[in-house]
């Protein structure tokens, strides 16, 4: 993956931010979520995206669990297996004073490598694919602006594959797997993945960090 310049990334946020655009609610299930605090991203293992999120200034809380399946509600197990449907997501809930959904994007982009197909690494499965679950059309409209103009500058030595998919109900995932990364600081994951990953979060993010 090709290191991402900022100044690119904030050329498009600035651009993307003067956009005009109506925002209009969609139907998402159940739990409908409030869109101008709260976003639903997806990026591979909930607990590498759950724990730089935190670290944003204007992130209030970061939920993991699942969206997208086609099973009421599913556990870890049933997930990890790829046949529920369901992407590991995490849900963000966020002061818009402080920290924008663009600016949460920026973050999203950066968190992963967005051109990996249905995996991150060496987690594989349809369930830590790279989706954007939009909670409104503004939302929508902003994560293709993001996803077409990335890959016009080609940002990423790939294609960009990342899904814009409906939100549908998302469902908290077990008790263990919320703020992992701060709970298991020395597990053998979080050691070799989740902190490889922080540590790049917050020397890019350094003046964005609370």
């Amino acid at each position: 993956m090709k290191k991402i310049g900022l100044c690119l990334l904030l050329l498009i946020l600035m651009s993307c931010q003067n956009m005009n655009v109506k925002t209009t609610e969609l139907k998402q299930g159940r739990n409908m979520e409030n869109a101008s605090n709260t976003a639903i991203l997806a990026a591979g293992c909930f607990w590498c995206v759950e724990a730089p999120l935190l670290l944003l200034d204007g992130v209030d809380t970061v939920i993991s669990g699942y969206i997208g399946g086609h099973v009421t509600d599913p556990n870890y197990t049933q997930v990890s297996t790829g046949n529920t449907g369901h992407a590991e997501a995490v849900m963000v809930k966020f002061d818009p004073s402080k920290i924008s959904y663009d600016g949460l994007l920026e973050a999203f982009f950066l968190v992963h490598d967005p051109t990996q197909l249905n995996r991150q690494g060496n987690d594989i499965g349809t369930q830590y694919r790279s989706a954007i679950f939009p909670l409104d059309e503004e939302q929508e409209r902003k994560a293709r602006y993001y996803i077409e103009k990335l890959n016009e500058a080609n940002a990423y030595d790939g294609t960009i594959v990342t899904t814009i998919e409906k939100a549908t109900e998302f469902y908290k995932a077990e008790d263990y797997h919320q703020n992992y990364y701060a709970l298991n600081p020395n597990e053998m994951y979080c050691q070799l993945v989740i902190k490889p990953k922080m540590d790049k979060f917050k020397k890019v993010f350094l003046d964005k960090l609370k």
